[in-house]
């Protein structure tokens, strides 16, 4: 059953719908499920589906030809293969049916890998009448800097051609949790922040079981695939695995300044930097700024915090790596009791406030908060630090929000603190708050938000949002 994606797929549709020639560049790193959205939005077209691999030029050539000739165009009648690209690739306008000519070449690094010239050849067909035809290309592909260094970048050759360019990401929490619709509103946020949305970990879990026993199967075991993913994944993008091993392993434990990865690796900063860039372009780590920084605030190498921006691995860095001798010698049982379980409602705690800041982001998107902000996350400074914060662009409306992942209730005394925490600049700003709690509010706080119109939102009222 396919799931999610519902925005990705009205943008291919509306493209399709589109007049003239459509060339849709769509890439995002491995495992976000591009292939499974492009086959379903192919479904109920005449199309052809091209997966590339890795292999020559000319067995790369005779693979697309045998594509493209088993549609019974004219060409089909007279070889058996295209003598050049040039050929293979004009040949799409010759596919049969009045509707839109639809070719997808997934994974299309690989096919320029052998052929650096496709691109050349691609931009002079396009110019000279592609671009004019009732077609729709979409090329695909998981190496994200090739894409965006190699493609769309400017100064090569199919530089301003695209017509649509799609960005995939990880699917948020909502569509992530349609995975797990059985599990209580509490399993929903603790499985999303072991898997995250990448719908390849989350398939990997079966909500007939308990999140216990998905971790200990699916993950701490020995042979299950999400137990190696993550060294498969970083040998394929990287080479220095070991130093990169030790910088995730860092930022997973909580060194999420430059000078505290630095004090933990022992890396020389000039190549941390370089090591930390080289892990920012993958998607796997970002650099976090307060809501209010300014550019030149986040010029600065030595400002901001690095995060871990996939689900998994900072789970995996943080309860896998450091346990794996014991993994490996069997003892799944003994990690999850010993490590896992008595960290997971601290580690979960992190990702609920992700969480939250997506509940208000949906509020956002449907106007239903007291304004419409255009920045979100969190904000901090020497002193302080609030979970969320929400701000339009002239900084004239503030959303302040505190989230507390505890088995006790928001109590009086944590939210006097949450009103005491900021101060803006401007004495004429206007202040919206939004308290999230795991467990609850007490009386004391419940009455105060009435009087206020603070507003309080449950696990429950979280979940229930679509």
């Amino acid at each position: 059953m396919f799931i999610g994606r519902k925005n990705e797929l009205a943008f291919l549709e509306n493209k399709y719908n589109t007049p003239n020639g459509q060339l849709i560049v769509l890439y995002g790193r491995r495992r976000i499920g591009k292939t499974e959205t492009l086959r379903k939005f192919c479904a109920d077209k005449e199309h052809i589906f091209y997966s590339c691999t890795e292999s020559t030029d000319e067995q790369q050539l005779k693979s697309f030809s045998r594509r493209m000739l088993s549609k019974d165009i004219p060409a089909a009648k007279y070889i058996n293969a295209f003598s050049d690209w040039e050929q293979a690739l004009s040949s799409i306008s010759e596919l049969a049916g009045s509707g839109k000519k639809l070719l997808v070449i997934d994974e299309f690094p690989y096919m320029v890998k052998n052929n650096p010239s496709i691109p050349s050849l691609l931009q002079n067909l396009w110019d000279s009448h592609l671009k004019n035809e009732n077609i729709m290309i979409i090329l695909c592909g998981s190496a994200m800097s090739f894409i965006e260094k190699e493609v769309l970048a400017e100064k090569n050759p199919l530089y301003g051609r695209a017509t649509g360019i799609l960005k995939m990401n990880e699917m948020d929490f909502y569509e992530a949790i349609e995975f797990f619709p059985d599990y209580s509103n509490l399993d929903k946020i603790a499985a999303y922040a072991v898997l995250g949305g990448i719908p390849h970990y989350l398939k990997q879990f079966c909500q007939d079981k308990s999140l216990e026993e998905n971790i200990k199967q699916s993950i701490l075991q020995r042979g299950s695939i999400l137990y190696s993913e993550v060294e498969f994944l970083m040998r394929q993008e990287l080479r220095e695995t070991t130093v990169y091993n030790t910088i995730i392993e860092a930022v997973a434990l909580g060194n999420t300044k430059l000078n505290y990865i630095f004090q933990k690796t022992q890396i020389g900063k000039s190549k941390l930097t370089v090591y930390l860039k080289n892990l920012v372009e993958l998607g796997l780590i970002r650099r976090e700024f307060p809501v209010s920084d300014g550019i030149k605030k986040q010029a600065n190498i030595q400002h901001g915090l690095y995060q871990i921006t996939d689900n998994f691995f900072r789970f995996w860095y943080a309860f896998v790596f450091p346990n794996i001798s014991e993994l490996e010698a069997g003892d799944a049982d003994g990690v999850y009791n010993h490590a896992i379980q008595p960290m997971l409602e601290q580690y979960t705690s992190r990702i609920y406030e992700d969480v939250c800041r997506e509940y208000l982001r949906r509020l956002n998107r449907r106007n239903a908060l007291p304004f419409r902000f255009t920045l979100i996350g969190r904000w901090w400074n020497k002193d302080t630090e609030i979970d969320i914060m929400a701000t339009d662009r002239d900084k004239n409306k503030f959303i302040l929000g505190e989230c507390k992942f505890k088995n006790a209730a928001f109590n009086l005394s944590e939210l006097n603190s949450a009103l005491a925490k900021f101060n803006p600049k401007k004495k004429t700003a206007t202040l919206y708050y939004y308290l999230f709690s795991k467990s609850g509010f007490t009386h004391d706080v419940q009455n105060i938000a009435k009087e206020r119109d603070i507003k309080l939102v449950s696990l429950d009222e979280i979940n229930l949002l679509r």
